[in-house]
């Protein structure tokens, strides 16, 4: 199905649109070096700022480009702000409930994956957007666009373990799958580091519950376990 508007009209609205939320996307880098160092620090209150930063990047890009900016040449625009917005929801219910989930830096493919992908959407993706003739301040930039804030979480959740990160990469994933359709029909090459990053992140959330399952039929077999 093709998109129902050009290049030019989707590029046109983000012109728009840094100019009138500028100087935000300074604050937004600024968030994410936030969020980045909170990374190191391994406690509660560094995870409730990690899950924040993000929940405040997902409700803006919902609220401030879906529905305010993007919704003035894609009808289906007013949908996307309400998943982004069910993400931010979502986000901050982790947040609250932060023993649930915490972020680990290690020296495994994981982690180095899950860093990949940040510097990817934080210094990547703009130089690709420059070498695409979209410039800076004419095409999506980090934390205020939705497809450079989808891989920047996705990184973040390749860093992260417990219960929460399985529901909290539900709408990136499909984000990504939706992302991967606009990029090829609207040659946005930077965007295509995002399905990459969606598949990356099942696939190692897949293996991980498997391996759970393998561990927990094991200890079952174990002789007396019947009996426990």
């Amino acid at each position: 199905m093709n998109a129902p508007f050009t290049i030019e009209q989707f590029l046109g609205v983000f012109v728009v649109y840094n100019a009138a939320i500028w100087p935000a996307q300074i604050v937004a880098y600024g968030l994410g070096f936030v969020a980045i160092a909170a990374l190191w620090l391994e406690s509660p209150l560094a995870n409730r700022v990690i899950l924040s930063i993000l929940a405040f990047m997902w409700a803006w890009n919902g609220i401030g480009y879906h529905f305010l900016f993007f919704s003035s040449i894609n009808p289906a625009a007013q949908v996307f702000a309400a998943f982004f917005l069910l993400q931010a929801l979502l986000l901050v219910a982790s947040a609250v409930a932060a023993q649930n989930i915490s972020f680990h830096m290690g020296r495994n493919l994981r982690s180095i994956s899950g860093a990949a992908f940040i510097i990817y959407a934080m210094l990547i993706y703009p130089i690709l957007g420059i070498w695409a003739g979209h410039g800076l301040m004419a095409g999506p930039m980090f934390g205020v666009a939705p497809c450079p804030t989808t891989i920047f979480t996705i990184g973040i959740l390749l860093l992260a373990r417990g219960r929460w990160v399985v529901w909290l990469s539900v709408i990136p994933f499909l984000w990504s799958l939706i992302g991967l359709a606009a990029a090829l029909q609207l040659g946005i090459p930077e965007d295509l580091a995002m399905p990459i990053g969606g598949i990356v992140l099942v696939s190692v959330l897949t293996f991980e519950m498997l391996q759970a399952r393998r561990r927990a039929d094991a200890s079952s077999l174990k002789p007396g376990s019947a009996a426990q």
